[in-house]
């Protein structure tokens, strides 16, 4: 039947009907939503109308990864919609929620509900946490009093996976939106999945077996971490070995695991060696068809898998504002083969 013809028919059912109807025409719209802009940029939005419906719906984003979370109210997020939200979230590995109005308490207690939190990291300036919320670490290029209220300033945020330096690395970051600059400071996605998946088979027989160092000494601004003394050479520069093709704990599939770029190192290898094949390595990993991009509005929230994803973010104007709050959920488990 064209959707014409049943949206008249519903109707005359009656009253009965009307809610089937409404939710037939929801359907039909987003079947015909346009999900991807020329520029890979997310392009689809929610109606009010849309918002009032119960039930929260997933819209992919037609790129490499990530999906939409329709229709939902964060704050009051119900067990079924969460378990939505939460499959969404491990077949698509990034998910954006709009329209969202939360405080630090409700970041928290949304955050929560995927696993227990780490702390925030010290920022560049000494400042550690949102005052009363040692878990919500803030990305920022304000400056107050001559002093950041964040973290990575106005400057390209390069390629990384989040705090993978650290034994046990968090497995998902959330980053909510307060205030974002008029253009400029998107943040892409790409899926290491797939990076794995698309290497040519010698390639991913060399690299079975062997392990990374992934680098203490810089975050992904570049700016040299809170107490730590620069060290470029990557055979002894701070870090911790990670598993170079790593299995994600709960869906199964294998991804290479890069973090970041300067200063790793592959184990065992002569320095000249390990600096080739890792250039080899992310010329596949950051490839155009493997990426996805968001351009920010106030109100978005992003959650991402660290597991197997990598991220980064455009410049912007340093004379505009952009204020985020992040927080990060808590693996149990190291990085595995």
């Amino acid at each position: 039947m064209a959707h014409g013809e049943e949206f008249k028919f519903l109707v005359k059912r009656g009253g009965g009907l009307l809610l089937s109807c409404r939710r037939r025409l929801a359907q039909i719209s987003t079947e015909f939503t346009d999900r991807k802009s020329a520029k890979g940029f997310s392009s689809m939005n929610i109606s009010s109308t849309e918002t009032a419906k119960a039930g929260v719906t997933v819209a992919p984003t037609g790129g490499a990864l990530g999906a939409e979370i329709r229709n939902a109210d964060l704050r009051t997020i119900d067990d079924r919609d969460f378990a939505v939200m939460s499959g969404a979230w491990h077949d698509h590995a990034v998910l954006l929620v709009r329209g969202q109005e939360l405080n630090d308490e409700d970041l928290v207690t949304f955050s929560k509900r995927f696993g227990e939190l780490d702390w925030a990291p010290v920022q560049e300036s000494g400042r550690r946490f949102v005052e009363g919320h040692p878990e919500i670490y803030v990305v920022s290029n304000v400056v107050e009093n001559g002093v950041p209220i964040g973290s990575l300033g106005a400057g390209e945020a390069t390629w990384h996976t989040d705090m993978s330096y650290l034994e046990v690395p968090p497995k998902a970051s959330i980053l909510y939106a307060l205030e974002v600059p008029a253009s400029g400071g998107d943040t892409y996605f790409n899926n290491m999945y797939a990076a794995y998946e698309g290497l040519p088979e010698e390639l991913k027989r060399r690299i079975e077996g062997l392990s990374l160092k992934h680098d203490g000494t810089y975050n992904s601004g570049g700016y040299l971490r809170q107490g730590v003394t620069a060290v470029d050479d990557p055979r002894t520069s701070p870090g911790t070995y990670h598993p170079l093709v790593c299995s994600h704990p709960e869906t199964r599939r294998r991804a290479l695991y890069l973090g970041r770029r300067r200063n790793a190192y592959i184990a065992g290898l002569p320095l000249a060696e390990s600096e080739s094949l890792l250039d080899e390595l992310w010329a596949y990993a950051t490839r155009a068809e493997l990426a996805w991009g968001h351009q920010w509005r106030p109100g978005d929230l992003v959650l991402w898998d660290n597991r197997c994803t990598m991220h980064r973010r455009d410049s912007f104007d340093a004379a505009s504002r952009r204020v985020m709050h992040r927080t990060q959920i808590r693996d149990q488990v190291a990085p595995r083969p």
